[in-house]
Order: structure tokens, then C-alpha cells, then sequence
């Protein structure tokens, strides 16, 4: 294989390496965020449930459908409503 040949496949290959690295690390899956809560008024760590938002026929981004633990009830499972549900991470503007 010649070097005219080997390097446009080098670089067909990186860019792939980014992209599946960049759905695994930022795609849909349980992830942690930092979030407010509302009833306690503090911060909280929380492990969410992210999917791809519900819009026909477009990529809407994600949305969190649910928050499978939260920093602020240890290891006991969720009984709260789940009011910081709803509300944008720590960092990203509410619409």
C-alpha cells in the first residue's frame, strides 16, 4: 500500500474513531449530572436516564425520561416526586 493510499485511510478511520467515542460519551444512556433541587435547595449529583427526545421526524437532542439515584438519599431507593426532574443541568439555560 502506497502512502498516497494509507493516509486517507488513517484519517477515514480517526474520524470514525471520534465519532463513535463522541455517541458513546455524550448519547443516550445513564449518565451523571448535576442538577438543582428544588426542595432541599441545594445541589445534587444525580444518575438520569437519557433518551432521544420525542420529536417526528427530527433529532431533537436528548431528554432525561427518568433519575434512577440522586447524591442527596445515599444509596436508599427514590421515593421523592422528582422535582429536579424537569430542570435544566448546572451550567445549560432552561427554555
Amino acid at each position: 500500500m502506497t502512502l498516497s493510499v494509507l493516509v486517507p485511510v488513517i484519517i477515514v478511520l480517526a474520524i470514525w474513531a471520534v465519532a463513535v467515542y463522541a455517541v458513546w460519551h455524550w448519547g443516550p444512556g445513564l449518565r451523571t449530572r448535576a442538577v438543582w433541587c428544588p426542595v432541599f435547595r441545594t445541589e445534587a449529583k444525580v444518575l438520569a436516564d437519557q433518551k432521544e427526545a420525542a420529536f417526528r421526524n427530527s433529532y431533537a437532542g436528548l431528554q432525561v425520561v427518568d433519575i434512577r439515584r440522586c447524591s442527596l438519599f445515599g444509596a436508599d431507593p427514590l421515593k421523592c416526586h422528582k422535582d429536579c426532574f424537569h430542570l435544566a443541568p448546572r451550567g445549560v439555560a432552561a427554555d
